[in-house]
Formats: C-alpha cells, sequence, structure tokens
C-alpha cells in the first residue's frame, strides 16, 4: 500500500500503475478452447431447455453449446448472434446468475451451472476476431429510419434494420457509441475497449450512418425526425439522474455515480482520477455496486455501501453483492441519508443517516441516526427520462410502449432503459431493439422476417 492511499482528502494517484492495471484486469478470465469443451459437456441439452426461457433474448443455449461441443464455436456465434447482435458483451456483463444460469437444471440439482456466460463468451470472441462481418446488409427497401441513441437498444435495432435491408441514421448525443456498455458499466467487466470494438464490429454490416453529438429536445425535434424518416425508434435510455433533497447535497464531493462511472471508463490513465479515503455510495443496484467496488480498486481505504431498503430488495445480484464484500466494500442496509455535513462549510465531510423501516404506508425513518465519515459520495438512487416530447404517453416515468416497441404515436417505436418494461439490463435493451426493428420492418414494408439471415 502506497502512503498516498492514507492521504485525506479526494486526491489521484493513491495506487502505482502495476496495482491499477491488475485491480482492473478482466474479472473472469475467457476459457481457452479445452476450457470451454469441458464445460460444455456438462450440459444436459434439455428440451425445453428453461436457460432458453430465462433468456431474455430467447437464445437457443443448448444448441450453441452443444456445438461448442462439437468443435464448432462459429456456428456456436450464429446461434447467439441471430437473437443478440450484442451477444459478446452480454456474456461479459449480463447477470446469468440471475437469469440463464439460475435456471440451468444442473444448478437446481447441484448448485453448480453450466458455465453458459463463459461459454457464450468463448463462441462470440471467436467469431468477432475474424474477418468478414457475419451477416450482411439486405437487398435495399428505400425506407430510411431514424433511430436515436446508440446504446443497445438502438443497436441492436439499427443492425436488424440493416439486415432487412433499410438505411439507418444513428443519432447519439455523446461522441462515442455504445451508451451504457461504454459509459455506464464497470472498467472490469470489460475492458480493453471491449465496447467500441464490439460496436466498430456491428457496424461492419453496412448500412448504418453515426450522427453524434445530438440530444432529442436540444436542436433535434422528433416532428423534424417524423419529417425526414419513414419510422423513428427511440432508445436513449435515462439521461436525467434522480435528486435526493437532501441538505448538504450541493457540497463538494457529492456527486452522481454514472458520471464517475462515465469519466474511469474513458480515462486513459487511472492514476489521473481523484478519488476519496473515505467513499460512501448511496444506493442498492448495480450502478451503486460498481461505483462502490470501483471505489476501492482505485484505493480508497474505506468504502460503504447504503441502501434505504432490507436485503431482500436490493437490485443488484447476490453475485454482485458477493463481489463487493469481497472487494472490501462494507454494506449497511434500512438506511436513508438525511444530511450531508461539511466542516469548512463547501467540502463534504460525513453523511448522516437515519435508520428505516417499512410500514404499511411505506418507508418510515426512525428518529435514531447514526453518522459516516465521508470526504466524497456518490449518488446511486436511478436515472428519470428527460428530453422526451410531451405529445407521447409516458407511465411511470417511461414512454408507453405495447409489446411490439409502438409507442402513442404512430410510426415512432421506443425500447431500452426508456421504455416501459426495460428493466436496466443490456440484454433486455437488445431485446427491444431486435423486436421494434422487426416490427417497423414489417409496417414499412408488409413482410414479417421470422428469422436472421
Amino acid at each position: 500500500m502506497q502512503n498516498s492511499q492514507r492521504t485525506p482528502g479526494v486526491v489521484p494517484g493513491r495506487l502505482d500503475q502495476a496495482t491499477y492495471r491488475q485491480n482492473f484486469d478482466d474479472l473472469h478470465a475467457p476459457l481457452d478452447t479445452h476450457e470451454a469443451r469441458v464445460a460444455a459437456d456438462r450440459c444436459y441439452f434439455c428440451y425445453d431447455a428453461p436457460c432458453t426461457t430465462a433468456c431474455p433474448t430467447a437464445i437457443d443455449i443448448p444448441m450453441f453449446i452443444r456445438q461448442i461441443q462439437t468443435g464448432d464455436p462459429d456456428s456456436a456465434a450464429r446461434t447467439i448472434f441471430d437473437q443478440n447482435i450484442l451477444g459478446g458483451m452480454c456474456a461479459r456483463v449480463c447477470p446469468t446468475e440471475t437469469l440463464c444460469e439460475e435456471a440451468c437444471v444442473r444448478q437446481v440439482a447441484e448448485g453448480n451451472p453450466v458455465e453458459i456466460g463463459q461459454l457464450q463468451r468463448y463462441a462470440t470472441d471467436h467469431l468477432m476476431a475474424q474477418d468478414p462481418h457475419p451477416y450482411s446488409r439486405g437487398a435495399p427497401t428505400g425506407c430510411k429510419v431514424a433511430v436515436v441513441g446508440a446504446g443497445p437498444a438502438g443497436l441492436a435495432c439499427a443492425h436488424r434494420l440493416a439486415m432487412r435491408g433499410h438505411s439507418v441514421v444513428v443519432f447519439d448525443a455523446r461522441e462515442k457509441a455504445g451508451g451504457l456498455n461504454e459509459f455506464g458499466i464497470a472498467a472490469y467487466k470489460a475492458p480493453n475497449s471491449f465496447a467500441a470494438a464490439e460496436v466498430e464490429w456491428l457496424l461492419g454490416i453496412g448500412g448504418i450512418e453515426m450522427r453524434y453529438g445530438q440530444r432529442l429536445g436540444e436542436g433535434l425535434s422528433l416532428e423534424e425526425l417524423q419529417e425526414a424518416f419513414d419510422a423513428v425508434f427511440l432508445g436513449m435510455g435515462l439521461a436525467g439522474v434522480n435528486a435526493l433533497r437532501v441538505e448538504g447535497e450541493e457540497h463538494a464531493h457529492v456527486r452522481d455515480a454514472v458520471d464517475f462511472i462515465a469519466e474511469l471508463r474513458q480515462a486513459d490513465d487511472l492514476s489521473v482520477l481523484p478519488v476519496g479515503r473515505d467513499v460512501v455510495v448511496i444506493g442498492g443496484g448495480m450502478t451503486a455496486v460498481d461505483a462502490a467496488i470501483q471505489s476501492k480498486l482505485l484505493g480508497a481505504e474505506h468504502v460503504t455501501m447504503v441502501y434505504r431498503r432490507g436485503r431482500d430488495r436490493l437490485s443488484a445480484s447476490t453475485f454482485e453483492q458477493e463481489l463487493a464484500t469481497a472487494k472490501g466494500v462494507k454494506i449497511v442496509l434500512n438506511a436513508q441519508p438525511v444530511a450531508f455535513n461539511s466542516d469548512d462549510g463547501k467540502t463534504v465531510s460525513s453523511v448522516t443517516f437515519a435508520y428505516t423501516e417499512d410500514g404499511p404506508t411505506g418507508l418510515v425513518a426512525s428518529e435514531e441516526t447514526f453518522t459516516i465519515k465521508a470526504d466524497q459520495v456518490f449518488k446511486a438512487i436511478g436515472q428519470a427520462l428527460s428530453g422526451v416530447p410531451g405529445v407521447l404517453e409516458t407511465e411511470g416515468g417511461k414512454i408507453v410502449v405495447s409489446d411490439s416497441g409502438r409507442t402513442s404515436i404512430e410510426g415512432v417505436w421506443a425500447g431500452g432503459d426508456c421504455a416501459s418494461g426495460g428493466d436496466d439490463l443490456t440484454v433486455t435493451a437488445v431485446a427491444n431493439g431486435r423486436d421494434a426493428a422487426e416490427d417497423i420492418h414489417m409496417a414499412l414494408t408488409g413482410v414479417t422476417a421470422v428469422a436472421a439471415e
């Protein structure tokens, strides 16, 4: 441990470069060919496989594992990509422990599921390393579709539309594509710029134009898109960040966790990123866990994650919770912040929390409080919809959509985190974008396409 790790305040360079590299290395080492064969041999290849049912994109999991077992990882990758064109990233970030692997028969019987996520990564990485792109653009239809948002939903929609022969223009507020895959997940889950490489690979199909620095509601209007394009898909995620409305929230070094994670993901040198010695993260989801773990990996000495409800209400998976505690993060439950304190009137120095409990009328804060020392606080309490035209029907802070992604306005579809039914998972966003693309194709051409080509 360097002396700088014990330095008070929010400072950069708490660790040496070798430790940074080690801390932010790949969370799971990829399987080699022998390991993949051994892992595939454990599959029972179930009829009506529960793992496939549990996958939001309905990948035929027994099929692709069988293809790996028989020495054909490229065919396995095609089986995956036909359903989920972002299968490479999903293999890295999907909470497989609560989806396909939790449903695995071996998990139910033995508590030791087939390594579905790792096998998916093995197959997709193998095919993505080759040229050319495995999918080709369909015969031109003459139709032009606008996609707003270059995250998982938008990219999946754009790729499937290109396969069907449509011309696609993708608009994104940032200067780089990928959405949460690029800016919003822990760096150790997808190191070596995998998110950017996956986008470049996906665009290899052709027929997709990217336009960056354009945000809906700020120089880019829905009406203009409707006039210029035959259809519009909205997949811009949730851009706004909820506020705690707690005394002292304006103090220095109290910031949104999503901004911290994005800054870290885009940093070329982790030693320039400042981090506190005593860090508090408020929230109980995946973003909170990612912010807490990465604070620890950057050299914070004490990291505490505080959630207002009980463990049964934590949205972060059990695996993520255990990973956090294994990295030295302390998790405090049933407490909510009531004040951000400051010794100098400017910079946060501690956070006061009140104990909470669920009552018949909802969450109730008690008069009993406690205080945690903090020189840096990250808020991970959810994001909100912003920039969406008022003409669109919304409910619960999200755009109301049908099962196929149709909104209340004809010719406009939506999917991903910004739409009703979204659950903040890359794999669900991909399914939304893919299914909306097929419905857009049918609406524009009258042809129902039932399979990838």
